[in-house]
């Protein structure tokens, strides 16, 4: 078994994460925007803004390199190539994805039709992530 390659963890992450800002900004800053701040305003609380918008970005850039090492920590055991990544990328959407939803869902501080849609979304682009950043993946 090789060791981790924390540089190309950290490149390969950077770009997963890019990738999962792309499906974020297109998800929440488009095609749901309307029904997230119409959630908020049910919730009392004041519309998302640009200004806020940096906190995601920062987090999908964190998440990448996350999923980046995770592919690095298995792939020992799967081998290297899209087949693992994928793994990789399906196991944090369960993480991540499935696991705070259904710990926020008995709150019901977001309606269901944003909840099952983005984890939909997540179900493609965490996979899609984790192959895109496993690309520059490679042991030291």
């Amino acid at each position: 078994m090789g060791r981790i390659n924390w540089n190309r963890v950290l490149l390969g992450g950077l770009l997963a994460g890019v990738v999962l800002n792309v499906f974020d900004y297109v998800l929440f800053g488009v095609v749901l925007a309307e029904d997230l701040n119409a959630a908020l305003a049910a919730l009392n609380r004041p519309a998302m803004d640009m200004s806020k918008i940096w906190i995601f970005v920062l987090l999908d850039l964190a998440f990448g390199i996350f999923l980046i090492w995770l592919y690095a920590a298995i792939r020992p055991r799967f081998g290297p190539g899209p087949r693992t990544a994928v793994i990789a990328g399906l196991a944090f959407w369960v993480l991540i994805g499935v696991l705070h939803a259904l710990s926020e869902a008995p709150m019901d501080l977001m309606p269901a039709r944003i909840m099952i849609i983005s984890l939909a979304v997540g179900l493609v682009s965490a996979p899609l992530a984790a192959v895109a950043g496993a690309k520059i993946y490679q042991e030291a």
